[in-house]
């Protein structure tokens, strides 16, 4: 092959007849080849390896160059400190380039950076402030004791005793208020007066907080005035354009699928197929495995290659090709005069998305005109299977969540994990989460802003190499489950067939495999075991 970024491919696989579908897909062998290729290469760069072992997400792209077959690879972000290297194709655009505008107009930001905090250090502090709310609170309660008191005495007097000094109370409880504003502003006025020599300096950090916030806004729609994509058709649109009214994430286009099909498209070469993989450790609030491939994240990535696709043929979404199936597969385990518990098989919602496939709700309310109410009581993931229960009228609904809300309601999942365990070993994972913004809807570890999440677990057995394990979770998070397996901090064994968190497969191997409830216990058999 002629052009440099293009490397030589060993591999006699057949190339695919459409391109991937790049949110949900199997890596081909092409791509399995072209990734070994890279991690051979990474292999020979001891400088990065450090780096490396820290965590990177890389792509590779097949493509076609008249009669020969080759392939690019990328890295997401920077590598060593920087956004190019010669083994991978550049950045779509390049920030980092020396003396450009963008890096220009970085420098004078820092400076500002720099010359607030000179100032913020330069202020003097007020102890004055601690003071005034020492005060402040002293006389507030003073005033909340007197009329403490007071009340005590209302209740001791007669009534005509009460009557009698009636006037004094009044006139004690107007006092100590005026007291009290008597107070506020006298040590307002001194706060005030102590705050003078900062003044200067706070006035000075305002104006040059204004200039950096309109400096820094004026520098992002420049970026994204120079940040632009081509498709397969040869056209080629802005990044703002392709968001619409959304303003595009930071990092838009910074993703290993934009960077190879934006150098494919340049130089004439055709994309069979594409795949991301990482290397390296997971992060800590992430869920990555070494080795593993991962489709393309969908808040940056998903308008952007859609419409780098476009005049490609592509695979189609595997997530939309079950909907007969699937309503299909959706069991009545249990009626009752205004509930039923039903068995929801993997793949399908519990409630109505985008896409516009069958969910639980949607057929239940077909199956079932005459219901009412919100139905729904609980849900379950979309690739998860088993027990749901749904309510066919208001009070029965609201009956149902009470349950719920106070924890009376037992749910025990049964899950496959990749990896055996000792039979019999059970405990609690405790690991707060919170969504993934910039990657929905990976869930991730975050002892910051997270919310509590724990799960209770005991291994039944191991099957196939695969340890079979037994769920409680007290608390209800999105993916609770999922990541509780697969982190690093909980089991570090993702479940069988988890595309977010572990490796891909016929389906995710988790089932709500029991529910007690009301008194009354249902069960439903897993039929892939």
């Amino acid at each position: 092959m002629m052009n440099g970024k293009v490397h030589i491919l060993k591999s006699d696989a057949e190339a695919p007849q459409r391109f991937t579908y790049p949110f949900c897909y199997r890596p081909h062998p092409l791509c399995l080849a072209a990734a070994g290729e890279v991690r051979r290469y990474l292999s020979s760069r001891p400088e990065w390896q450090q780096e490396l072992a820290r965590g990177k997400m890389l792509g590779v792209l097949v493509v076609q160059e008249g009669e020969s077959r080759g392939f690019l690879s990328a890295f997401s972000g920077t590598l060593d400190g920087k956004t190019q290297h010669e083994y991978f194709v550049p950045p779509v655009y390049d920030l980092m380039e020396p003396g450009c505008h963008f890096q220009q107009e970085q420098e004078r930001i820092s400076a500002i950076n720099h010359q607030i905090e000179e100032l913020r250090g330069r202020i003097v502090p007020n102890s004055i402030a601690a003071e005034a709310k020492h005060a402040i609170r002293i006389a507030r309660e003073r005033m909340q004791q007197a009329k403490t008191q007071r009340d005590a005495l209302r209740s001791a007097f007669s009534d005509d005793e009460l009557k009698a000094h009636q006037p004094d109370f009044i006139r004690q409880s107007q006092f100590l208020k005026a007291e009290l504003k008597r107070t506020k502003e006298f040590w307002a006025q001194k706060v005030q007066e102590a705050e003078k020599p900062n003044e200067a300096l706070r006035q000075q950090i305002e104006l040059l907080q204004s200039e950096r916030q309109l400096r820094s806004h004026a520098l992002q729609q420049w970026l994204f005035d120079q940040i632009n994509f081509l498709n397969a058709k040869g056209e080629r649109k802005g990044v703002r354009d392709i968001f619409g009214h959304v303003v595009p994430p930071s990092g838009a286009g910074d993703c290993c699928g934009p960077k190879l099909l934006q150098y494919a498209y340049k130089h004439n070469l055709r994309p069979l197929c594409m795949a991301e993989f990482w290397v390296g450790a997971s992060p800590r609030d992430e869920i990555r495995t070494d080795g593993n491939f991962y489709p393309a994240c969908r808040s940056k990535c998903l308008p952007i290659l859609t419409f780098m696709m476009e005049g490609l043929q592509v695979d189609d979404n595997p997530l939309q090709q079950y909907e007969e199936a699937l309503e299909a597969k959706l069991r009545i385990i249990y009626q009752g005069s205004d509930y039923i518990i039903v068995s929801k098989p993997s793949g399908m919602l519990s409630v109505p998305g985008r896409n516009g496939i069958p969910s639980v709700l949607s057929v239940i309310k077909t199956r079932y005109p005459q219901a009412s109410g919100p139905m729904i009581v609980h849900r379950l993931d979309m690739d998860t299977s088993g027990l749901m229960a749904i309510t066919f009228t208001d009070e029965a609904y609201h009956r149902m969540q009470n349950l719920f809300a106070r924890h009376q309601v037992e749910k025990t999942y049964l899950a496959l994990l990749q990896n055996p365990m000792q039979e019999g070993q059970e405990g609690t994972i405790s690991l707060p989460l919170s969504p993934d913004y910039a990657d929905r809807p990976r869930q991730r570890v975050d002892y910051e802003r997270g919310h509590r999440a724990i799960t209770h677990y005991r291994v039944l057995r191991n099957i196939g190499g695969h340890a079979l394990v037994a769920m409680q979770p007290e608390t209800g998070r999105t993916h609770q489950l999922r990541v509780h397996c697969a982190h690093i901090q909980g089991l570090n064994n993702p479940i069988v067939g988890d595309r977010l968190y572990g490796t891909p497969d016929k389906r995710l191997m988790l089932h709500a495999w029991r529910l007690c409830l009301m008194g009354m216990t249902f069960q439903d058999d897993w039929q892939e075991l």
